[in-house]
């Protein structure tokens, strides 16, 4: 089982700080910065754990920012071309997770540093990232932050021009929300358009996380977006789109799925049967699809499922699930099969009695069937 993200906030990674604090600033408090910043640590989770480091830099390190900034700067390991979040604190510098209470103490006590606060974010990011600490800037400065944050798009290391979008990110998860660009994603949008080229995927793919938190606020902007993005596009520019827009896929976003080449789907003999009629919890449901093309062309079609579960107060919610993508030739047949596991998960609680399954081609239904689903 792979190690959780909250333990490499560890006391090696804290004595390395404070070891590191104390080489570019004699009179640091070493211990005391250790005991503060280690207090109860396994009890704590990633964010907590955090939150208590830069705490503990935030009483330690000097209350003269400028001070501290240098100090912090001094500190940092030589920036890395490779993957920053497998990095740490080593003999060489701070790297890594501990740059995220760095990033964070930047965020909260730099705001009246402005032009020394983005410098350090800058030379943050490239040994891990400060998606979380400018968005501190974001909300206090939003013009001023965008000004810098327009540079960076530009800027020769891919680690700078990906925090342009990550940081950017309206809904970033573990982060405050931006409700100015929830409300108003055009700034952002502007920044995407600069980047949406970029030569590296490790950019690009943030560029994508960052449309497609939009289009939880304002799909029909994003599915546009898409398809004015798609005139001409380059098999790296078609990657990036479709993974922008894969909550809108799933959606079944019509104007998205008829960019990308699905139209709604011409077919006949469609059956759907259940062999699992009544599906004992921990078990599989059982299920097959038929159907035949009804055009006299070749069209593609993608295949999705929907589960109706029941819920406690005897209403049904509905959850999406990826099946297939197939190229249906004229007047072809197509039979597919599939088991889904019904088991304890910890994202859902499980009702017995009715459920549904839908069959969705290309966005749209083309047939459902029940179960019933028995709790031991």
């Amino acid at each position: 089982m792979a190690e959780p993200f909250k333990n490499a906030f560890n006391q090696l990674l804290i004595h390395g700080m404070a070891a590191h604090f104390r080489k570019q600033w004699p009179d640091f408090d070493e211990q005391r910065f250790i005991d503060a910043a280690s207090t109860d640590l396994d009890a704590l989770e990633l964010k907590a754990r955090s939150e208590q480091i830069m705490c503990a830099m935030a009483k330690y390190l000097p209350s003269d920012f400028e001070k501290a900034g240098e100090i912090m700067l001094a500190s940092l390991s030589p920036s890395i071309d490779g993957d920053v979040f497998s990095e740490s604190v080593d003999e060489h510098g701070i790297s890594g997770w501990a740059i995220m209470p760095m990033a964070h103490f930047v965020g909260l006590h730099g705001i009246n540093h402005f032009d020394q606060s983005m410098s350090l974010f800058k030379e943050l990011t490239k040994r891990f990232s400060s998606e979380f600490g400018v968005r501190f800037f974001l909300l206090a400065a939003p013009e001023k932050t965008l000004d810098v944050m327009k540079a960076w798009t530009q800027d020769d290391d891919k680690h700078v021009r990906r925090l342009a979008s990550e940081g950017s990110r309206p809904r970033l998860p573990w982060a405050m929300q931006l409700p100015h660009y929830i409300e108003n994603p055009g700034p952002v949008i502007e920044l995407l358009e600069m980047l949406k080229d970029d030569v590296d995927e490790y950019v690009r793919r943030s560029v994508a996380n960052n449309l497609n938190d939009i289009t939880k606020d304002h799909p029909d902007l994003v599915a546009e977006i898409a398809v004015s993005w798609l005139e001409g596009a380059s098999r790296e520019q078609q990657q990036l789109i479709r993974h922008a827009c894969r909550t809108l896929i799933k959606q079944g976003n019509q104007k998205v799925l008829k960019a990308f080449g699905y139209s709604e789907p011409q077919l006949q003999q469609v059956s759907i049967e259940i062999e699992t009629p009544v599906v004992v919890f921990g078990g599989d449901l059982q299920f097959s699809i038929s159907m035949r093309s009804n055009k006299k062309t070749e069209q593609p079609l993608m295949i999705d499922y929907l589960i109706h579960h029941q819920k406690s107060n005897g209403k049904t919610t509905a959850k999406v699930f990826k099946w297939s993508s197939r190229k249906l030739a004229a007047n072809q047949s197509l039979k597919l099969s599939r088991k889904h596991a019904i088991k304890k998960i910890t994202t859902r609680v499980y009702y017995a009695g009715l459920h549904k399954l839908e069959v969705v081609v290309n966005g749209l239904t083309i047939g459902s069937a029940e179960f019933h689903l028995v709790m031991p």
